[in-house]
Formats: structure tokens, sequence, C-alpha cells
């Protein structure tokens, strides 16, 4: 097995998969933080604040490999829509993204623990235009059981691609892991992924 490179600090299997497409190899490690925003917070403040708290827990427990982690929301008129706590709140996030547009907010952190500990983060910020759905196709799609545990109730590389009209910005940004930013923000520790497509590959995950 390929020795890993980092800890992906995620139990997403989207964000797993994504990491691994661009060849990175990786362990993954979790931590239980609060997810809940404080007061007034901003979605742009949440969402890095969010990355970086998950990336130094998941250090503090894992400091021998830098952590990358990530945090993804959906915003719309300046509200964050996390994931839905019910049907009824599904399907009525659902009904808000009908027929325009709203923003998908990822947030990239790296910690790297040790003599010379070293921090960096990004955001990254999309634009996603869903088309006008009726009540009936809304309620089919949370059928599925895709939308549970997605921020805003869906999941672009699902079944809720056929309703996407436009995207400005990165797909796998939307799916929770911007592969551009990831890349260079691992060069900045010194993790040159192309370096390492001639090797077996990653851990996958």
């Amino acid at each position: 097995m390929t020795k890993p490179m980092i800890c992906l600090g995620s139990a997403s299997p989207r964000r797993a998969e994504l990491l691994a497409q661009i060849g990175v190899s990786f362990k993954v490690a979790t931590a239980d933080i609060d997810e809940s925003p404080q007061p007034g917070e901003v979605p742009e403040v949440y969402v890095l604040r969010m990355a970086r708290h998950k990336a130094a827990a998941v250090s503090a427990q894992h400091p021998d490999l830098p952590v990358l982690a990530a945090d993804t929301t959906v915003v719309v008129d300046g509200e964050i829509l996390g994931k839905p706590r019910d049907a009824a709140d599904g399907l009525a996030m659902l009904e808000r993204l009908s027929g325009r547009a709203h923003q998908v907010l990822t947030a990239l952190a790296v910690v790297e623990a040790g003599v010379a500990a070293r921090r960096a983060s990004r955001l990254n910020v999309n634009k996603v235009v869903f088309r006008a759905t009726t009540a009936a196709e809304r309620l089919a799609y949370w059928r599925t059981g895709e939308a549970a545990d997605k921020a805003g109730a869906y999941a672009i590389q699902g079944r809720a691609a056929a309703f996407i009209e436009h995207l400005e910005g990165s797909f796998s940004a939307v799916m929770g892991l911007p592969l551009f930013e990831t890349a260079q923000l691992l060069a900045e520790f010194g993790i040159n992924v192309c370096d390492h497509w001639s090797d077996n590959g990653g851990e996958g995950a």
C-alpha cells in the first residue's frame, strides 16, 4: 500500500474520491466538533472557521502528517442552508432553490504539526442556478434519499444534476473539494501532486 502523504480530515466519500482522483495518497480521520454558526457569523467566515477547526482538531490527534480538511455550505440571500433536519426542511430548501441562483462556498484548510507548525486556508465561491422545479419533482428527488445528508438538500454529482441549469465555478468544489485549490494548497506544504502520478496510486479511501 502506498504510504499516505496527508491525512484527510473528513468522512465524506465524495471528498475521498476527489482527492484520489488527483493521485494523492491519504489516510482518513475525523474529529467531532460543533458545527453551529455563531450569532451574526457571515457564511464566508463560517466555512473558513469550520475547515480550520476540523483540520486543527484532526491534526491534534494525528500530528504525523499534514491534515487537509474542508467545509461546504449552500447560501441563499446571505443565509446558510445546512443539512436538512427532516423531509419538510429538505423540501423547503429545494423549493427555495427552485428557479434561481445560489452560492456554494467551500473552504479548505491544511494544518501541519511539529516544530515548524504551519497552517493555511483557501475559500472557493461558486454560483449555481437551478431551473424551476415542480413540487412533484422535488418530492421524487427527496425520496431517492440522496438529499438527506447534503448541504442545501442536493448533490450536484447525483440526480440533482437534472435540476442544474448553470454553474459558474468549480464542479469539484460544489461536490465538496475544489481540486485546483487543493493542489495549490498542498504545494505550499511541499506536496506537488503531479510528482506522484507515476506512483501506484493512493490509498483511495
